[in-house]
C-alpha cells in the first residue's frame, strides 16, 4: 500500500532497527513508525535503554552478531529492510580498546550482513560517519573528500562501508551510509534523549554543568585557527537525521545500488557559540576551565550536505543552534537521571 513520504511515494515495509534502543536509533524507530512501516527493534541494551523503545514494539535483546537469532527475527517478522544503528561510538574508548570496537563494529556487523544474506533480505541503512575523513585537508567536507581515519572507530566505519561497496557489486545488496557529523537535541515531545554513561558530547555536558549537575566544563583547546580560538563543529539535529534516513527508502529498491551521504546542516559552530547557546536558552552561566587542545582534534570538521539535499529532498527542521539546545535542555531538564528513575 502505497504511502505519501517526503515528497515520494513508498512501500509501506516490515523494518528491523537494530540498536533501536540506542540515542539515535530510538528517534529513528519513532520516525519510522510515523511514516506508516512496521517496525522490530534489535538491541543487547549495553549501551540503549529498553525504556525508550516505543510500547507495543517488539524488543529483541539480542547480539546483532547472534546470527540464529537474528535470522529467526528477520524470517518472523518478514523484515524486508534493516536499519543499523548498533555500533560502539566513542572516539576515545575506541583508542582504548581497539580489539573490542574492531570485534563489535567490525566482525558483529558482518554476522548481521551475513544472517540478512542468508534470509534474503537485500537492503540496508548504515550509520557510518564523519570520523572516516580523519583531518580533512580542505572544508567543507563532500562525499568524495579524501578517507584517512585517525582513530580505531572511524577506521571500523570505513571498513563496513568498503565491505558494503563489495556487496553491492556484487548484486547482493542495496544500501545507503550515511556519515554523520555532530548528532544532537532531543525529540520535539522531550519523551526521548541522550542519556549515556559517561557522557562524552558537548551539549549535554555544557547543560548539565550549566544546571549545577556536573563540575565545570572541560574546554580542550583556545588557540586553533578559528574564529574565536575554540574548534568549530557541525551539528545536526537527531530528528533530522532520522528523517533522512526515511528519505532514502525508494532508492533501496533494486539490489546492487549504494549511496553514500553527509548529514550535516553545514553550518559550523564552535565550542564557545554552543556555550553561549546553551546559556541564552537556559538563562544559566556555563562554568566553564579552559585547557591545552588534545591529540588529533581537527580545527574545524563539517558538511558541504548539497547531495543528501538535492537526491533526497531532505532540509532540516533544526537549523539553528539554538533550536537544536532548546529540545535537548528540554530533555535534560525533565529528566535529571536519563531513562532513570532514581
Amino acid at each position: 500500500m502505497p504511502r505519501v513520504g517526503l515528497g515520494a511515494y513508498s512501500i509501506v515495509m516490515n523494518i528491523l532497527v537494530v540498536g533501536g534502543a540506542g540515542y539515535i536509533g530510538s528517534h529513528c524507530v519513532r520516525q519510522v513508525m510515523a511514516a506508516g512501516h512496521s517496525v522490530v527493534v534489535l538491541d543487547n541494551l549495553s549501551y540503549g535503554h529498553a525504556e525508550s523503545v516505543p510500547s507495543g514494539v517488539p524488543l529483541i535483546k539480542a547480539n546483532m552478531g547472534d546470527i540464529d537469532v537474528v535470522r529467526a527475527t528477520l524470517r518472523n517478522y518478514k523484515i524486508e529492510l534493516v536499519m543499523h544503528f548498533a555500533a560502539f561510538a566513542s572516539v576515545g574508548e575506541s583508542v582504548q580498546q581497539p580489539e573490542r570496537y574492531y570485534e563489535n563494529n567490525v566482525i558483529q556487523t558482518q554476522r548481521l550482513f551475513d544472517a540478512m544474506l542468508s534470509e534474503s533480505v537485500r537492503k540496508l541503512v548504515f550509520s557510518s560517519t564523519c570520523a572516516t575523513y580523519g583531518i580533512p585537508s580542505k572544508m567543507p567536507i563532500t562525499e568524495s573528500s579524501e578517507q584517512k581515519p585517525i582513530n580505531p572507530y572511524g577506521q571500523n566505519k570505513l571498513d563496513i562501508e568498503n565491505v558494503l561497496k563489495k556487496l553491492a557489486a556484487e548484486r547482493k545488496m542495496s544500501f545507503a551510509a550515511f556519515r554523520y557529523f555532530n548528532a544532537a537535541g532531543a525529540s520535539s515531545d522531550g519523551s526521548i534523549g541522550e542519556d549515556h554513561e559517561p557522557e562524552t558530547h558537548l551539549i549535554p555536558l555544557a547543560i548539565a554543568a550549566a544546571l549545577g549537575r556536573r563540575p565545570a566544563l572541560k574546554v580542550f583547546g583556545t588557540d586553533y585557527p578559528t574564529p574565536d580560538g575554540t574548534c568549530l563543529r557541525d551539528y545536526v539535529h537527531v530528528d533530522d537525521l532520522s528523517s533522512a534516513h526515511i528519505a532514502v527508502f525508494d532508492k533501496l529498491a533494486q539490489p546492487g545500488l549504494g549511496f553514500f551521504y553527509n548529514l550535516g546542516i553545514g553550518i559550523p559552530y564552535s565550542v564557545e557559540d554552543i556555550i553561549k547557546s546553551v546559556e541564552r536558552v537556559t538563562g544559566k552561566t556555563v562554568p566553564r576551565d579552559y585547557g591545552d587542545r588534545r591529540p588529533g582534534d581537527p580545527p574545524a570538521l563539517y558538511a558541504d550536505a548539497a547531495k543528501v539535499r538535492s537526491e533526497l529532498g531532505w532540509k532540516p527542521k533544526f537549523d539553528t543552534l539554538d533550536a537544536i539546545v532548546s529540545t535537548a535542555v528540554r530533555w535534560h531538564t525533565s529528566h535529571p537521571y536519563g531513562f532513570s528513575k532514581k
